[in-house]
């Protein structure tokens, strides 16, 4: 097992093990993450260290419902509400098809920072099951935290059984400065399929840590999408592994970074089978003094002979002072694959531009077209039109 963080006392570090009861001492030896853990290297965390975090107070229906009004949530499907760790019954609807029930584990995860500081913390979260050969069809899980100095902890857990489909879209927001670290367990059985869209618009003032750890088995299908845009440090971490033939996981994203924010995309795909693909589009979006991270690793067993893994990060820079970390990975020991990662880094083209307000397209508005063309094809990876519809509409407000 690999141990991804050096040991930092501190006051964060401090109140997170004051309040963990049987994970404490794990948490406290793992530490908070510095430069010098190589996960961590592009992403420190020194405002969680310096800062005495305490667990979030309840929040009321009417603050609940004031938090709701103005984000972008579908129409149709379930419903289910946490609002500053707790769930909110009222707010409520699920499917008769989704079934209230735990998940059986999946492979451990608790050499990550994140996963080790949900556990000492974890609040109960979504916990489902969808029946064998059933579409479940559209759920709508809203996490939202509200409050200064206060942390949030949501442990998740998914299970598909053989043939099941579900659409889950996965929203974070909230007011104020707080820590959300949620983490999700995901079981996606033979033949069933998983659409996973999420859209982090934290506060511009809080911490986000997710960590999704994902199973597939035979012919299932593990298909997510994430549309970073919010938090003044935010890392989205999926672990998954490809377990039996036939199996696939896509790991696509946006993150949209201005103003002195940093959002982090990570993954870690595990093709231990063979005949398994995965795919992963990643596009980053950078303005002002806004950093932006990516790191994505394909690990490849003997075993995984047939693969077929792709992964891409591009990043536009529209300012001097806007920074990409891009760090793609392939780790092979299978001979018969075929495995490709890149990265391009690149501003908005001149001529481009000029074309545009040479048509009388004002400067701001030819330059908004050329970013939304850069991030076309990216959307376009979200099959489901409802959720595709909002986050467009999510990026252009």
């Amino acid at each position: 097992m690999s141990v991804e963080t050096t040991v930092q006392t501190s006051p964060g570090l401090e109140a997170f093990v004051g309040r963990a009861a049987g994970h404490g001492t794990a948490l406290a030896a793992m530490g908070i993450p510095t430069r010098r853990a190589e996960a961590w290297r592009y992403t420190p965390l020194r405002a969680f260290a310096d800062t005495v975090w305490a667990e979030a107070p309840a929040l009321s229906d009417a603050q609940v419902q004031a938090l709701l009004a103005d984000l972008p949530l579908p129409e149709a499907g379930s419903r289910v509400v946490f609002a500053n760790g707790r769930k909110f019954d009222v707010l409520d609807s699920l499917s008769e098809s989704i079934l209230v029930s735990a998940a059986e584990p999946v492979d451990p995860i608790e050499d990550r920072f994140s996963a080790v500081l949900n556990a000492a913390l974890a609040q109960d979260g979504l916990s489902v099951r969808v029946a064998a050969g059933t579409d479940a069809g559209m759920l709508t899980l809203a996490s939202l935290t509200s409050g200064d100095a206060v942390s949030t902890h949501l442990r998740h857990r998914i299970v598909l059984e053989e043939g099941a489909s579900l659409t889950l879209y996965d929203l974070n927001a909230g007011e104020g400065r707080y820590v959300a670290n949620p983490r999700f367990d995901i079981v996606v059985g033979k033949g069933a399929r998983l659409t996973h869209v999420k859209l982090q618009q934290d506060s511009q003032t809080a911490g986000h840590l997710a960590i999704i750890a994902a199973s597939v088995d035979a012919g299932g299908n593990y298909d997510s999408f994430t549309l970073n845009h919010g938090g003044e440090l935010a890392r989205h971490e999926v672990v998954s592994t490809l377990n039996a033939p036939h199996a696939q996981v896509h790991v696509n994203g946006i993150q949209i970074v201005d103003g002195n924010r940093l959002n982090d995309l990570t993954s870690m795909i595990h093709h231990a089978a063979p005949d398994c693909g995965s795919r992963q589009t990643v596009k980053t979006v950078l303005s002002e003094n806004g950093q932006g991270v990516f790191q994505g690793k394909i690990l490849v067993d003997r075993i995984a002979q047939k693969t077929d893994g792709y992964q891409m990060n591009q990043a536009l820079l529209l300012s001097e002072k806007a920074q990409i970390n891009s760090k793609p990975e392939l780790e092979i020991y299978a001979d018969d694959v075929k495995c490709s990662h890149g990265a391009t880094v690149g501003a908005l083209d001149d001529e481009q531009l000029f074309y545009l307000r040479s048509r009388g397209i004002p400067e701001a508005e030819a330059r908004d077209i050329l970013v939304r063309a850069f991030l076309l094809d990216a959307l376009d990876l979200v099959t489901d039109e409802i959720l595709r519809d909002l986050l467009q509409r999510s990026i252009r407000a």
